[in-house]
């Protein structure tokens, strides 16, 4: 386990290579030429464009392989896992993890100064890309499209530093640099393990040995994001106990934080027809987070959703005991998930600038299986 000197020294970390690469172009006034040929850099097989600045395609070039360690096997078992449950990783992550990134009250005042208040699709649809991409068949080899992701993850994180750090509002000696390391080791727990914990709190059944496969690539690709391996546990019962330690542990109530979620709650409700059912968001919301942190981020409490969504988790854990023996148990719970994610697909991309593309392997699986979220004509997929 990293100790307590080392993860504070995190918090004066960012990514030297991404940020030697903006600090370039921004003293030679190239930002806007990379960012317009980067938007057409997808795939981790397609060659460099050669028109980059030197700086950039050097970084893409020393940053292009998955570290010598990642096991293929355990990748393959990742994937089979997210074909299974994807529909309901998705469904915590947008219950859950973002309520919880937005709980770092030094994570959503870095959002609220890059991108405002009141913009919650582009993170969730920036953060479902990425979970996405990182979950295709082959994320790390060719055909997928995951490595250029993580590039221009890297590079966006060193432009929100330099943004923060030269206009004077944002004090390192005091909060530390802007998406530092100790955040970044935050994000990967709350996207990995604590996903896992919100799926099991909402009575979806996650085996150790699939918890600990999607901890892997997460950790895998914490390495590529330029997070220091050893400050990522191995093992995920060790990431477990970092998490509790460094990430729940800096849970706390902040103006940006509240103000995050309420916009959040709004987004998500849109997806319910009518005021009915409201309460339905804010009450998943509380069977996923802990009750402080939904305390603490003015989540709203109604006795009376809070029961239902109780019982209708005990629903799910019992068809969950059923689903091996149960093609009707099968289709309600992977339903369920798909609703809800192909409605998140549908609001996140309906005039926004960020549309959700669900990686071919991914949606033929699921539409091979009568699982698939979203219809294909709405999935921007090109055809491979």
């Amino acid at each position: 386990m990293i100790d307590a000197a080392a993860i504070e020294a995190l918090k004066f970390l960012g990514d030297p290579p991404a940020d030697a690469v903006v600090a370039d172009l921004v003293a030679t006034g190239r930002v806007g030429v990379v960012n317009e040929v980067l938007e057409h850099f997808r795939a981790n097989d397609q060659p460099i464009p050669e028109q980059l600045p030197d700086s950039v395609r050097e970084f893409l070039v020393a940053t292009d392989d998955p570290p010598a360690w990642v096991d293929p096997d355990r990748v393959a078992r990742a994937y089979d896992f997210f074909v299974d449950d994807g529909v309901h990783v998705a469904s915590v992550l947008t219950f859950g993890a973002m309520v919880n990134c937005y709980a770092h009250a030094r994570a959503s005042r870095a959002l609220t100064l890059t991108h405002g208040l009141n913009q919650p699709h582009r993170r969730l649809s920036e953060t479902s890309q990425f979970v996405m991409n990182m979950m295709g068949r082959d994320a790390f080899g060719s055909g997928g499209s995951f490595v250029p992701t993580i590039q221009k993850t890297r590079l966006i994180h060193a432009a929100v530093r330099h943004f923060l750090t030269s206009s004077g509002r944002w004090d390192v000696a005091a909060d530390g640099v802007p998406v530092c390391q100790q955040d970044m080791v935050g994000a990967m727990l709350i996207f990995s393990v604590q996903v896992v914990e919100g799926m099991r709190r909402i009575g979806i059944s996650v085996t150790e040995e699939e918890a600990q496969d999607y901890y892997y690539v997460w950790r895998a690709a914490g390495a590529m994001l330029g997070i220091p391996v050893e400050a990522m546990p191995e093992s995920v019962e060790e990431a477990r106990e970092l998490s509790a330690a460094l990430v729940e542990a800096a849970y706390g109530p902040s103006p940006e934080g509240v103000v995050l979620t309420r916009h959040l709650l709004d987004l998500y409700e849109k997806l319910f027809p009518g005021k009915l059912f409201d309460g339905i968001v804010a009450a998943m919301i509380r069977q996923v987070v802990n009750p402080e942190v939904a305390d603490w981020m003015e989540v709203p409490n109604s006795k009376g959703w809070a029961r239902v969504v109780r019982a209708g988790t005990r629903v799910v854990r019992a068809l969950e005991r059923s689903e091996d023996n149960s093609a009707l148990a099968t289709t309600i719970l992977d339903r369920a998930g798909a609703i809800l994610l192909g409605g998140s697909v549908r609001s996140l991309t309906n005039g926004q600038s960020t549309t959700l593309t669900i990686p071919a392997d991914l949606r033929e699986r699921w539409e091979a299986e009568g699982r698939s979220p979203v219809p294909a004509e709405a999935d921007p997929t090109p055809a491979t």
